[in-house]
């Protein structure tokens, strides 16, 4: 079964480079950008990863947050936040619940093979946890100032 818009985001429990699990529940009242993305420190991620953080306050100003979810673990997610110096929180889903939950958990291709793996994708999720708009394969230049464009429509 797929998501789709207007339904409720599901909720879950995620271990945070916060230090303390983070639950969805915990953003009720507030928007919410969930991205999922295949690795840290790979060159698409970190663009992505990048462009969200420089765009972080405006998100904020919008009473949004934004999370980065990958397979990676915490230990990755940190040198990876630190290297970069971003300012939001990484979900580490390395049973790959969550991707399943989100149905970005996939087949890909890459070269001519096919392998399971992360689907780039980004959920958008309004104050009482409902989906608002679902981004699936994206493309990485300009995607967390489309993402921003949107919520800025919504708010406005």
């Amino acid at each position: 079964m797929s998501l789709k818009i207007n339904s409720s985001a599901p909720n879950f429990i995620s271990p945070s480079t916060s230090q303390k699990n983070y639950s969805l529940k915990d953003s009720l009242g507030k928007y919410v950008v969930l991205y999922f993305y295949p690795k840290d420190n790979t060159p698409g991620c970190t663009i992505e990863t990048n462009d969200f953080n420089k765009l972080l306050s405006a998100f904020k100003k919008l009473g949004c947050e934004v999370y980065g979810i990958s397979k990676d673990n915490l230990e990755s997610h940190d040198k990876f936040r630190n290297k970069y110096k971003i300012k939001f929180d990484l979900l580490a889903d390395e049973e790959l619940k969550l991707l399943k939950k989100y149905k970005v958990w996939g087949k890909k291709k890459f070269m001519g093979r096919e392998f399971m793996g992360t689907i780039r994708s980004t959920y958008l999720i309004d104050k009482k946890g409902k989906i608002l708009k679902i981004w699936n394969n994206v493309k990485v230049k300009d995607h967390a100032k489309e993402v921003l464009e949107t919520l800025k429509k919504i708010v406005e």
